[in-house]
């Protein structure tokens, strides 16, 4: 499996091997491990704006993920991720900011798996996977209420 990362801000809280290592736990859990997928770190004011020119919702947000298909014609996948989002959650929440960056990472690559959060019951499915991915790689268990 091949992740590319693309850094677009100065801060770098997860290395790239631990950003890299937690989007292909996710596909593993999403039964999608092995194909290729570009992830994409950027500020608020980026995310924001994609947000709104792609679902019509010019708020800010954490990821978003875009499935590209796999013809083979290229990445089958697109996450970006706001790491100002990551910073300030971890603040608020009392997480360590890599720990949260690694879980958006999580979340958009499980989407890109067809996990989704918006009933009740695609929200406690995405959960439960998103645990055990996030525990699969060693991180801290954090089970205070989350909005990713």
């Amino acid at each position: 499996m091949t992740v590319h990362l693309h850094w677009q801000v100065e801060a770098r809280p997860l290395a790239d091997d631990a950003a890299a290592a937690a989007v292909e736990a996710a596909l593993a859990e999403g039964n999608r491990a092995g194909i290729e997928i570009d992830v994409v770190l950027v500020d608020d004011a980026t995310l924001t704006s994609l947000h709104g020119q792609w679902l019509d919702d010019a708020t800010p947000t954490d990821v978003i993920t875009f499935d590209l298909g796999e013809d083979g014609g290229g990445p089958a996948g697109e996450l970006y991720v706001s790491v100002d989002c990551a910073q300030r959650v971890a603040a608020e929440r009392g997480v360590a900011v890599a720990r949260e960056l690694a879980l958006y990472l999580v979340h958009g690559a499980l989407h890109l798996c067809g996990f989704d959060d918006h009933e009740p019951d695609e929200r406690a499915a995405m959960r439960a996977a998103e645990s055990r991915v996030m525990d699969g790689l060693g991180y801290e268990s954090d089970t205070a209420p989350h909005d990713v």
